[in-house]
């Protein structure tokens, strides 16, 4: 009894001691705020166009202003084995919608489904990453820059399986190494934060029907190389956030300091419906100065 005493009065004491938050200061102005979108997957189908342009209308009728969106990947239907009549309309159906609806700077990253896979189109010179990234006029498929006092690195997380027919998520050696030393360079006081299309880290895998005794983890599904690239952000605390899609369902996993936010679809389950229990929408997030960050989905 004297014990249970002890205990409950420990309880009280507790509850009456601020709480430590990582939860910005309110009133606290943000020196960034981005809007996270991912899993577009546009094509002249579903009524996606007009659902899109709804979507794009509602993140720049945000209040306070969203300074720049970062795009997700899988930005088109699906470019996987499709011949390249499709591939243009549904990038012609993209890029006409961004430049009559869209007012923000978009920084993007590829998905999946923004590369060319048709093996009977190897010898083509827009073959694989190099179509979409001409649509998006960049230069490489990773890179990272400033802004609002923030460093954001790109990931390119898509590449091809072993077999060389289907595809994983990884870095690979080349951009490990490049990783390594964009962190390196980077100001120890500058938060960083990294945008892939596959997750580093998710718990959105354990959602699955009729597990009877374990778990079944795809390559394509989370980064393989998941483990080294911890290490790596271990190596470096001004890693704050990474932000993903792919899976088109919203978790948030918080593992040594580092917060991994898998975002839901614009488009939802494809165009028809919730993915699960999470509807169609967009990550809205205020990042400060001092790393710390505020953030929510968001359902248009």
């Amino acid at each position: 009894m004297e014990r249970r005493s002890v205990l409950k009065n420990l309880g009280g004491l507790l509850l009456t001691q601020p709480l430590i938050s990582s939860l910005p200061e309110k009133g606290k102005k943000p020196a960034i705020r981005i809007a996270h979108i991912t899993d577009v997957h546009l094509k002249n189908e579903f009524e996606a166009p007009a659902k899109f342009v709804k979507c794009l209308h509602h993140v720049q009728n945000q209040t306070p202003k969203v300074d720049m969106i970062l795009n997700g990947g899988d930005i088109v239907f699906d470019m996987n084995k499709e011949n390249i009549h499709t591939i243009d309309d549904q990038w012609n159906l993209f890029n006409g919608i961004m430049k009559s609806e869209n007012s923000i700077p978009v920084q993007y990253c590829l998905g999946n489904h923004d590369i060319w896979w048709n093996e009977n189109n190897r010898g083509q010179a827009v073959y694989g990453k190099q179509y979409s990234l001409n649509q998006l006029h960049l230069e490489n498929p990773y890179y990272s820059f400033e802004k609002g006092g923030w460093k954001f690195i790109i990931l390119d997380s898509v590449h091809l399986d072993i077999d060389d027919t289907w595809y994983i998520g990884k870095l690979g050696e080349k951009q490990f190494s490049w990783l390594e030393n964009e962190l390196k360079i980077t100001n120890g006081n500058m938060p960083v934060l990294i945008l892939s299309h596959i997750p580093i880290l998710t718990a959105t895998l354990m959602i699955e029907d009729n597990v009877v005794n374990k778990w079944q983890m795809l390559g394509g599904d989370m980064h393989t190389d998941t483990s080294k690239i911890i290490n790596l952000f271990y190596q470096h605390p001004n890693v704050k956030l990474c932000l993903s899609g792919h899976i088109h369902l919203r978790d948030k996993v918080v593992y040594n300091s580092v917060t991994y936010i898998c975002n839901g679809a614009v488009s939802g389950a494809w165009w028809d419906g919730s993915r699960r229990q999470t509807a169609p929408g967009y990550g809205i997030l205020d990042l400060f100065a001092d790393g710390s960050f505020d953030e929510r989905y968001v359902t248009y």
